[in-house]
């Protein structure tokens, strides 16, 4: 991605959210529970490569299906809540489910995942009633505006019936087990397991389960989440996101800012200049102060507009210096207070500490920073790759060879999770920097097949070489093609004469 450019289409609306229903099931473990979780198979749009709870979204038919003491969306949004559960874990909670063999339980979950007995019928045929109270309403979330594909999903808490046994079927799921929610949260603050902000406060209130009913009242009063909708994201502990809408490139709508750190806070890229985006910054950052933490310095991974727009309004707002890179701080309206380099490291004070080490990653822009944690590898990596598109090398200032570098350096680092300045993390790092490489690769062989021994202009090569790209995003692309015509030149396989191209 890229700051916007001329003649640019406007910025697609804002995703409606899908009705969804997600499922917390737990047992009894002596003093406490134990929740039943699964993994996300990480190719999914939505959540790939995340933990999560059984669930996905209702469909059309759901709403036909009763269910003894609810109605309308309520008792619709429950049928899609035993649905899901069944299919995902081979549990179900409803009436007479008690008397069914273990294998007439596989055979229904077969048939019901490969479309062969809808669901309503299902239940009817084999004499099953769903009930209300076996869903019990644990809260309601919406997926920020942000993100290209949302969900209004109502939680249920669900007490696993005593003759069930939850199973892994391969599919979109790769993990799925019980486990103490103490253990959990020690595995996303390690950093080895990504969550939601939903997942990671049903986790938190139940890793101090009492009763029920007190457990029910806290999951049904979320803090800090206005409309349903979270204001703190943390996917891992002390990896916070503040999206801040900006100029930015379409199908992107939005700037991911960082706020980084466990006491010590370390913003990344607060890119918006409207006043309303900052005051999102503002009321999260407000959120960690209440907590005891503090904003030390703000730092921008490069200097296009859709990074920095905020900068001197957090610089001189909150009275915290600037760090940047010196080919960034040449470009700024701001003075920068420290100039980063390779291989430095970044403490942040805390509990726990982190340590940032600092590379410099030239391509899309020359003084491009990305930002590793040394303890878990996450990387905060700017635009060197993005969660919804393609990245643009624009020359002179971005350099194709240098990019496809650095893309290898991080890959080989090895980092872990990729938090990209647009669109949402990036679970397996190393799996996209390989298949950025991969694309640019063939991309480039299909530049190369464009060249006829006659020659031909640069609109011309992407014609042919971009026919898979929608025309209106064809002066993007020339961008990324010339960038790729000057490393074939650098490297003697192509020629330029008079604004043409040849193969040497």
């Amino acid at each position: 991605m890229s700051e916007a450019l001329p003649g640019m289409p406007p910025p697609p609306p804002v995703a409606r959210p899908r009705p969804a229903s997600v499922v917390v099931m737990y047992r009894r473990a002596g003093a406490g529970v134990e929740v039943f979780w699964v993994k996300r198979e990480k190719a999914l749009r939505f959540a790939g490569g995340f933990y999560a709870f059984p669930g996905g979204k209702v469909d059309r038919e759901d709403v036909e299906v009763p269910v003894r003491g609810a109605s309308g969306e309520e008792a619709a949004a429950r049928v899609a809540a035993a649905r899901e559960l069944f299919e995902e874990t081979g549990v179900l909670v409803a009436e007479g489910a008690e008397a069914l063999s273990p294998e007439r339980l596989k055979a229904l979950r077969r048939a019901l995942l490969e479309g062969q007995r809808p669901w309503g019928a299902l239940l009817a045929e084999e004499g099953l009633a769903l009930r209300a109270e076996d869903f019990r309403s644990a809260g309601r979330w919406i997926t920020p505006p942000y993100m290209p594909l949302r969900f209004d999903a109502r939680f249920f808490l669900v007490e696993a019936p005593a003759h069930a046994r939850a199973e892994l079927w391969p599919g979109e799921l790769t993990e799925a087990t019980w486990v103490a929610p103490a253990e959990a949260l020690a595995r996303w603050g390690a950093g080895s397991t990504l969550l939601h902000s939903p997942n990671l406060y049903v986790l938190q209130v139940l890793a101090r389960f009492n009763t029920a009913e007190a457990v029910l009242a806290r999951l049904e009063a979320p803090p800090h989440c206005p409309d349903f909708i979270p204001t703190l994201v943390e996917f891992q502990q002390g990896v916070r996101i503040a999206p801040l809408v900006t100029p930015t490139l379409p199908p992107a709508t939005h700037t991911c800012a960082y706020v980084l750190g466990n006491g010590e806070l370390l913003i990344v890229d607060p890119g918006a200049e409207d006043p309303g985006e900052y005051a999102k910054l503002r009321e999260l950052l407000s959120i960690l102060e209440g907590e005891g933490m503090r904003p030390v310095a703000v730092l921008l991974t490069h200097h296009h507009g859709d990074h920095i727009g905020g900068a001197k309004a957090v610089k001189e707002g909150l009275g915290i210096p600037l760090w940047c890179h010196a080919r960034t701080a040449d470009r700024l309206d701001v003075r920068a207070d420290r100039l980063l380099e390779d291989g430095e490291v970044l403490e942040l004070a805390g509990s726990p500490p982190q340590r940032w080490r600092v590379l410099h990653t030239p391509g899309h822009a020359r003084g491009h920073l990305c930002l590793v944690d040394e303890h878990t590898r996450a990387a905060i990596v700017g635009d060197m790759v993005s969660g919804v598109s393609t990245i643009v090398i624009d020359p002179p200032e971005g350099n194709m060879r240098e990019y496809l570098v650095q893309l290898a350096r991080l890959r080989d680092w090895p980092v872990t999770t990729l938090y990209p300045a647009h669109g949402g993390p990036i679970p397996d790092g190393p799996g996209k920097l390989q298949e950025y490489l991969e694309h640019r690769a063939a991309r480039e062989a299909l530049i190369l097949a464009a060249l006829p021994a006659a020659g031909a202009t640069l609109e011309q090569v992407v014609e042919t070489a971009y026919s898979d790209t929608p025309p209106f995003l064809h002066p993007v692309a020339q961008r990324s093609a010339l960038a790729t015509l000057e490393k074939l030149m650098e490297e003697g396989r192509v020629r330029e004469e008079q604004a043409r191209y040849f193969p040497a």
